[in-house]
């Protein structure tokens, strides 16, 4: 499985009660220890940037990594405000199963859901047939069919929101 990194919240250092921050070394090796997952796994950092600051030119680069992996199975680690946008992107690669995840709470605060997803996201990209895919907090959404809705904190199917 390969793993590719972009930043996000998941990722996110604060310094101060401003909100001050960066984007921070991953902690994706101890998540994923965290989660019982010690090998079948090559991590690649692509960027660390806030999904809010990533470009088309960004989005390019992380097809361009997913198309240049010899692995059919991918995790990527993005922010999840554009993470959407990203998937949308992706979804030009019909021969890979992509699964798109992130936290709505940095890893390293105590109360985050970073764990979780990560752990889910590897259980729905070893089990999902070819496709692009975000898994987050306990679900599974199709690219194109998701959106993050700001107000109550979570992903949601474009059709449910409508109602």
């Amino acid at each position: 499985m390969q793993i590719l990194t972009t930043g996000g919240t998941i990722d996110k250092v604060y310094f101060d009660a401003n909100s001050k921050f960066e984007i921070g070394d991953s902690l994706l090796p101890e998540l994923l220890a965290e989660s019982n997952i010690h090998e079948g796994y090559a991590i690649r950092e692509l960027m660390r940037k806030d999904s809010l600051e990533l470009t088309d030119d960004d989005r390019d680069g992380i097809l361009e990594a997913v198309k240049q992996t010899e692995h059919s199975r991918i995790i990527i680690t993005h922010g999840t405000d554009t993470m959407a946008q990203t998937a949308q992107v992706l979804k030009t690669l019909p021969d890979r199963t992509i699964v798109l995840t992130g936290a709505m709470q940095p890893a390293r605060m105590r109360r985050t859901d970073a764990i979780f997803n990560i752990g889910f996201a590897w259980a729905a990209a070893r089990l999902l047939p070819p496709g692009v895919y975000i898994a987050m907090n306990g679900e599974v959404f199709e690219a194109g069919a998701v959106r993050k809705n700001l107000e109550a904190q979570k992903f949601e199917r474009i059709d449910d929101a409508a109602r």
